[in-house]
């Protein structure tokens, strides 16, 4: 019995020691890829996705679509704020990044904080202003089922 359990508590510590490294790598603190400025005077951004381009689970519901307008509007602010959906980690290297492809329609991180920085833009606010209040974490306030309604 008392072999019993040491094997289960030393099975347990196991677990948990070779836990602890993934579990601390998932939590982070760092401020996600963004740039700086705008793009260069000379530079073509890549081009947002037209909203003909979505379909099927992409353009499900009325703020996908409305989103990918709302990019187009918008690039150099975009180009310059980060995506705390980490999608760094696949190539992108901005907010602008996640709507050049069908990533932005998939995920709620990236459609918030477009309706977060093209709402913040309507105001007047500067894109260093907006990376500032998407940083704070203001983009989560945004309700996406009436987000479509912004102009």
């Amino acid at each position: 019995m008392r072999w019993h359990l040491l094997s289960v508590v030393i099975l347990f510590l196991a677990t948990l020691a070779a836990s602890t490294p993934w579990a601390e790598s998932q939590q982070t603190t760092a401020v996600p890829a963004y740039n700086a400025g705008p793009p260069p005077k000379d530079t073509k951004l890549p081009p947002i996705l037209e909203r003909d381009q979505l379909w099927g689970a992409d353009s499900q519901q009325p703020y996908q679509m409305h989103a990918y307008d709302l990019a187009a509007k918008i690039p150099a602010t975009l180009h310059q704020q980060p995506c705390y959906c980490y999608c760094d980690r696949m190539g992108h290297n901005s907010l602008h990044s996640c709507f050049e492809s069908v990533h932005g329609a998939r995920c709620d991180v990236c459609l918030r904080e477009l309706y977060y920085s093209y709402s913040q833009h309507q105001k007047g606010k500067t894109a260093a202003q907006i990376r500032k209040g998407i940083i704070a974490g203001d983009w989560r306030q945004v309700n996406l089922e009436t987000a479509s309604s912004i102009n």
